[in-house]
């Protein structure tokens, strides 16, 4: 059973930025090299979309789809909760945070309007406007371009063709708001 080191424990980061911006193939680097240190890192992605995870024909569809609150899938090698809301509002980040194990690290891809330090991916070539400058909490940003003039000192660049400098940036920051928080 994996321990949560104390050092990280309850950290949460969201990483923002427009589609095709190559916020999930940052996200896969920075996992695989956090796993490769032990670490436990948890995810929550958010859409705006109707999740589809079975096909209709399939059993647990078809239990959901009759009436069922929740159904678990479980194999051997993983398992899956599906809750059907049924009109009820979209949990909180908060109510969705506390459904997940304890991780040293938990990394939300979307929640672009939530009250937590963010990493902006930017990518020049996608032509939409950043969020860094209208948003205090994104603390970083990991972009294809060099670092604008004007912008606020604490603001960390990085280059995103550089995943270990995002990487070490990461895992400065975690240290840094552990000892703060």
């Amino acid at each position: 059973m994996h321990q949560v080191s104390p050092t990280f424990a309850r950290k949460v980061l969201g990483v923002v930025g427009t589609s095709g911006s190559g916020k999930t193939t940052l996200l896969e680097h920075l996992l695989t090299q956090l796993a490769a240190q032990g670490l436990k890192v948890n995810v929550i992605k958010h859409s705006h979309h109707d999740l589809q995870f079975e096909p209709p024909h399939k059993d647990s569809a078809r239990l959901r789809t009759a009436g069922a609150a929740e159904v678990m899938v479980g194999s051997p090698f993983r398992y899956a909760i599906i809750h059907e809301l049924r009109d009820a509002p979209e949990p909180t980040l908060d109510e969705q945070l506390a459904r997940m194990s304890p991780a040293d690290l938990t990394l939300l891809e979307g929640f672009k309007t939530y009250p937590i330090d963010k990493l902006e991916v930017h990518r020049l070539e996608n032509g939409r406007a950043p969020l860094y400058p209208h948003d205090e909490r994104v603390v970083a940003v990991a972009a294809d371009h060099p670092r604008p003039d004007g912008l606020r000192a604490n603001l960390a660049w990085l280059d995103l063709n550089q995943p270990a400098e995002v990487l070490a940036w990461l895992l400065t920051h975690l240290k840094k708001t552990s000892v703060q928080g």
